[in-house]
């Protein structure tokens, strides 16, 4: 069974294809890298369950195979949730990762540790067929804000994102053991099982 991982973005693949190729060996996955005409879809969701879905129905749309897709952000309890839906546009949709957290960090520069808490939260996608609809699974992940970058894995805030638990940023921390501990982890976990439900057709 083929499915597309609803992305361009090599990081995200390459973590979701790590994941997923543990939970369904007999997968076949593919990427949007695969289609380089797909027409990306513009995320104008107010929710992150809104993005998933316009991804996932537009990737469906243009490759007519299983599709997944996930949306999901950074939500910094001192800033009400925020960036959270709008992580991607934080500052700027042209504003690269290393400037948003720069932004974020200066927001938060006279917040003391105590009230740094944040989450990372991932909402993903299935669409199997056209008649079929859309399935959501979510994840989170909890940790706060350190107040200076460190690390060179993983993407987006990752840099940032510290975890208590292993007394490092995400983006210090070793890809393997991201990907048994991570927000996108977590859902994909959801979305394997449901589709290898699907592929023994027990749904």
């Amino acid at each position: 069974m083929k499915l597309v991982l609803a992305t361009h973005n090599k990081g995200k693949s390459i973590e979701m294809k790590a994941i997923l190729e543990k939970l369904l060996p007999s997968f076949t996955l593919l990427d949007l890298n695969h289609y380089p005409y797909y027409p990306e879809p513009e995320e104008i969701g107010t929710t992150m369950e809104d993005n998933a879905i316009i991804k996932v129905e537009s990737a469906f749309n243009y490759t007519g195979l299983p599709c997944i897709a996930d949306d999901g952000g950074l939500e910094v309890d001192a800033l009400g949730g925020a960036p959270g839906v709008y992580s991607k546009r934080f500052g700027g949709e042209q504003l690269g990762f290393t400037e948003k957290i720069k932004l974020l960090l200066e927001l938060l520069k006279d917040t003391e540790n105590a009230n740094r808490s944040a989450q990372y939260r991932c909402i993903m996608a299935v669409k199997l067929s056209r008649e079929s609809g859309v399935e959501l699974f979510s994840g989170t992940c909890a940790g706060s804000i350190a107040h200076q970058p460190s690390g060179i894995h993983g993407f987006g805030f990752d840099p940032v994102f510290f975890l208590s638990k292993y007394n490092c940023t995400m983006a210090e921390l070793n890809p393997d053991i991201k990907n048994t501990i991570s927000h996108r982890y977590k859902a994909l976990c959801q979305a394997g099982e449901f589709l290898s439900k699907v592929e023994k057709n027990k749904l």
